[in-house]
């Protein structure tokens, strides 16, 4: 093809894809903006009461995801709507009229902040990482590494309650995790539906709604994080738990030493906020209904 030929043929295609990646980048800004104050503020927490001991107790890490939460919804829903989360944005499209052509730039920007938050914070915390492993004995990725692993990705039972040990794998199966991330993330979905759909004359004011979405991520992990760390988020798990893969951990990071990674950490986070949107779509729904009748 000669180069006045390959003009000819690129010069439609470019003009008609080059307005539609424009329209999408301030968005997708925003999804990478938004999800990276999300992971650095969760993540980060965990980070510092894990290698430090920063937080005494899980109700103060929950406290810290809850205001790096609602920070995140301030500063990002007016660019991208906030979604900050790819089970969010599933929902959004099948029931809340979300395109789904942006879907999938969407979680690729949740994706690339959660990365980009995780390698600023293991810039922060390696040396803490290294001295706690030498404390700890633990060999990054050998057995038992999740231990130190758990500041990235997320395991079941949690390591920092439960341990590593073949004993403590019995307290939490695969299907009870996939069950417990399954309902937490139902439970946020049928919340941020509830607080921000038009139906509803009891949500809150828009410039709290994201002040108690960050409570229903505190109060969901206060239950579900003994169980799977309460991931909630398929993009906050996969984001560190790639850059953990990346710096040694290896197969404690993916595919975990249990397996049910995606299984556990992003398809049932999926499933839960289908039905959990769903639910409180169709329930409002019902009673304007009624209320007209």
């Amino acid at each position: 093809m000669s180069a006045t030929e390959q003009s000819k043929w690129s010069w439609p295609v470019t003009r008609r894809w080059l307005p539609a990646v424009v329209e999408v980048m301030p968005a997708c800004a925003g999804e990478v903006g938004g999800t990276f104050i999300l992971v650095f503020f969760g993540v980060g927490a965990v980070n510092a009461a894990v290698l430090t001991g920063a937080q005494m107790g899980l109700w103060q890490v929950a406290v810290v995801w809850a205001i790096g939460v609602s920070l995140a919804i301030y500063c990002s829903a007016a660019i991208s709507r906030a979604h900050l989360n790819p089970a969010i944005t599933l929902a959004c499209a099948v029931y809340d009229r979300f395109p789904w052509r942006l879907v999938l730039p969407y979680w690729l920007a949740q994706i690339v902040g959660a990365v980009l938050a995780s390698t600023v914070l293991y810039l922060l915390f390696s040396d803490a990482i290294v001295e706690f492993e030498r404390q700890k004995g633990l060999l990054r990725g050998g057995p038992g590494s999740e231990l130190s692993a758990m500041v990235f990705g997320e395991y079941f039972p949690n390591p920092a309650v439960y341990g590593t040990s073949a004993e403590a794998w019995r307290v939490v199966s695969l299907q009870t995790a996939f069950t417990a991330e399954c309902l937490g993330t139902a439970m946020l979905a049928f919340a941020v539906g509830a607080l921000t759909n038009p139906r509803n004359s009891a949500r809150p004011s828009p410039a709290f709604v994201a002040v108690m979405i960050g409570l229903t991520v505190a109060a969901i992990i206060s239950v579900v994080a003994p169980l799977t760390q309460a991931g909630l988020n398929p993009a906050r798990d996969f984001g560190p738990r790639l850059v953990s893969w990346f710096l040694g951990w290896g197969d404690i990071a993916i595919p975990g030493p249990r397996g049910g990674w995606f299984s556990v950490y992003v398809l049932a986070p999926c499933l839960g906020a289908l039905v959990g949107w769903g639910l409180q779509s169709r329930l409002l729904a019902h009673v304007q209904r009624s209320e007209e009748d």
